[in-house]
């Protein structure tokens, strides 16, 4: 094990910046091509609030995304969280984790399987929490992604030895 840095973060998972711009670019241009096809060329009066709300969804979904990606996650002695001090999972919490090809995991991510249900959670692009579950990935970089999952292995191995 390292040292970790003053504020007690050993790893450091933030969003890889293409991804993250690409992923932001794609909902809001999906939100404004809606919108505008719904407004250049107006369907039927139902037709015409579906996608108007649907473009809408779509604006707001990217804001969210590219806000949710303004943060990153850390792992600390005790726990998983994000920058904004959100704790995502405790370390003792933890029972396995799943990086497999068949694992069902975010896209360059890992998903941890707890112990017990904790409640439903979801910052776009960088992790999701349902159940027992809880799915680290997305827009994040995937080497960072690769190393936060083998170091909690690493430290589940111990605890469990």
């Amino acid at each position: 094990m390292f040292t970790p840095d003053p504020t007690g973060i050993e790893v450091r998972v933030a969003a890889s910046q293409g991804r993250r711009y690409f992923a932001c670019a794609a909902f809001f241009l999906l939100g404004a091509l809606l919108i505008y096809s719904a407004l250049n060329q107006p369907p039927a009066p139902l037709g015409l609030v579906f996608l108007l709300a649907l473009g809408t969804t779509a604006l707001w979904l990217g804001e969210m995304l590219r806000r949710a990606t303004q943060i990153a996650l850390v792992l600390t002695d005790v726990d998983l969280r994000d920058t904004s001090g959100f704790v995502v999972a405790r370390i003792d919490q933890i029972s396995h984790v799943d990086r497999g090809a068949l694992a069902l995991k975010p896209a360059n991510g890992f998903t941890l399987v707890l112990k017990s249900r904790q409640p439903r959670a979801w910052v776009p692009g960088m992790w999701w929490r349902v159940g027992r579950r809880v799915g680290v990935g997305g827009v994040v970089a995937a080497g960072q992604a690769k190393f936060m999952a083998e170091e909690i292995a690493q430290r589940l191995q111990r605890r469990d030895a």
